[in-house]
């Protein structure tokens, strides 16, 4: 590991140059640079989610952890080829004051050369990725809701701001659930008629998993909130002929029934957020599906239809906050002093 401290962009390009030189075969065949934004609390977990991810996609992982917008602009990085990280080259940097405003001016010279860009918010989702450069320039952006303050309200953002590209780590929290229930139909051509969601009322599972069961169904499916678990607990699906199939939910295994037939178990694990972001790079092209169950949660059509570029439109949320603060001070219909 080589550690750069107040150090400049440019010194952090030649580190990371000689890094590669000096580890030679671990560094080739890289597949994508994966950007990841984080908070300073969030940086191992987002390290141990990249080593899972990377032992499938190598990748250059460019971790941005943007610190202090107020002090002066300072630049720490950490360089490790391989080693802790195994197949990838990462680059941790820590930006102060200014300079965190503007990461793209230290990230755009690191990106590997002819591979994809992904982004990866390990942290709560932007409201708007056009006002982040580094969502901007990415062929693919990874969010996920579950880490906001209202998960399900910035799911429904996800749709008002989404264009193909975009994905959330929730979309990949109910794969499994979604081949459990896909696969009830491989021996019937039932018409479902109905389907029921128990699941807490801010799980934003319950609400994608909802929204994919309508676009993909035709139906109206009913949220059955309750607090009697702590995540989605069944999905229950009425038939025409009077069946009905349901999996739930026990213990890292899912109950599958089916009127007529014997219970079985299947298996139904809590998978690492390692695991899941290894899910999402398999793909680099827009994910219709993924879209379409955004916008039947959402009540919105044709996200699929959207411009897939965005336009990087400039926020400071230094000077948000600043009068956001100065609103507050002044008071209702008052002016600050």
């Amino acid at each position: 590991m080589i550690g750069l401290w107040d150090t400049t962009g440019n010194e952090v390009v030649k580190a990371l140059a000689a890094e590669r030189r000096s580890a030679g075969g671990v560094a080739s065949g890289l597949a994508l640079t994966l950007v990841s934004v984080v908070e300073e609390k969030q940086v191992r977990e987002a390290e141990a989610a990249a080593t899972i991810a990377a032992s499938a996609h190598p990748c250059r992982l460019l971790i941005v952890v943007r610190s202090d917008l107020e002090g002066r602009s300072r630049l720490d990085a950490e360089i490790v080829v391989g080693g802790r990280l195994g197949p990838a080259e990462a680059v941790v940097m820590r930006m102060y004051g200014r300079l965190a405003l503007h990461a793209e001016s230290v990230v755009m010279p690191l990106l590997a050369p002819d591979v994809p860009v992904v982004t990866w918010w390990h942290s709560a989702p932007p409201d708007v990725i056009a006002n982040d450069f580094l969502g901007v320039v990415a062929d693919r952006r990874i969010t996920d809701s579950k880490l906001a303050v209202d998960p399900v309200a910035a799911l429904k953002q996800r749709a008002l701001d989404y264009a193909p590209g975009d994905t959330d780590l929730t979309w990949t929290r109910i794969t499994l659930w979604r081949t459990l229930v896909a696969g009830a139909f491989d021996t019937t051509e039932e018409r479902v008629t109905g389907a029921t969601v128990i699941a807490p009322g801010d799980d934003p599972t319950a609400a994608l998993m909802c929204g994919w069961l309508k676009s993909r169904l035709g139906i109206e499916p009913v949220w059955e909130k309750t607090d009697r678990a702590p995540r989605m607990h069944s999905v229950e699906l009425q038939c025409a002929n009077g069946d009905c199939v349901s999996v739930t939910r026990d213990e890292g295994t899912a109950l599958f029934s089916r009127t007529g037939q014997e219970p079985r178990y299947m298996p139904l694990p809590k998978r690492p957020v390692g695991d899941e972001l290894a899910e999402e790079l398999r793909r680099l092209d827009p994910d219709q599906i993924y879209g379409e169950a955004l916008g039947a949660m959402a009540g919105m059509k044709d996200l699929d239809q959207k411009p897939p570029m965005r336009v990087h439109v400039w926020k400071d949320p230094a000077l948000a906050a600043r009068a956001g603060d100065e609103a507050a001070m002044a008071g209702p219909g008052g002016s600050a002093a």
